[in-house]
């Protein structure tokens, strides 16, 4: 019927926008991943993983983390660098979509 096209175009509607939304977050976990992996191979000292992590992230527009945001600790001779954040969406009224992330690279 046509209430259900128009029930299912609202849906779309609703999903594309969410999603146009989400890919940003997404592409910036990736740069964040990727940072914080180049930080930890190249870098052998704590101020050195964080300043290593905020060129990165001033070159790649990261926003949500900065290089005081890491825990950097070791094991042997590897550096482990952990990061943890969430990003939000605003979907309507109170309701909101919440992505959290959280990872360890050496």
């Amino acid at each position: 019927s046509f209430i259900g096209v128009i029930f299912i175009g609202l849906l779309a509607v609703a999903a594309f926008a969410s999603g146009g939304q989400s890919i940003p977050i997404f592409l910036e976990y990736q740069a964040i991943n990727k940072a914080a992996t180049k930080a930890a191979r190249e870098s052998s000292t704590v101020p050195e993983v964080r300043a290593s992590f905020d060129r990165a992230a001033a070159i790649d527009d990261i926003r949500s983390i900065s290089g005081k945001d890491l825990e950097v600790t070791k094991r042997g001779d590897k550096v482990i660098v952990s990061f943890k954040y969430s990003r939000e969406i605003a979907l309507a009224g109170p309701a909101y979509l919440v992505y959290r992330f959280e990872n360890s690279v050496n």
